[in-house]
């Protein structure tokens, strides 16, 4: 039963191992790419922050005396 759920009848057919190489090896390309893009986020995010921070601390400082 297992056998024909999986499509293996008469051997495997190399053209659909084939296609499965190429899908895991894109699934792990766009994985990898989604780290990368997660990570990139989280930095401009953090350097969003601190500046909105060092802008908001500016502004509440008080005017120097002359």
């Amino acid at each position: 039963m297992a056998k024909a759920l999986l499509g293996y009848v008469g051997g495997s057919d190399p053209r659909l191992l084939a296609e499965m190489r190429r899908l895991q090896q894109r699934v792990q390309d766009l994985e990898s790419e989604l780290v990368r893009i997660q990570e990139e986020n989280d930095a401009l995010t953090a350097a969003a922050t601190r500046d909105s921070l060092l802008e908001l601390d500016a502004r509440q400082a008080e005017p120097a005396l002359t």
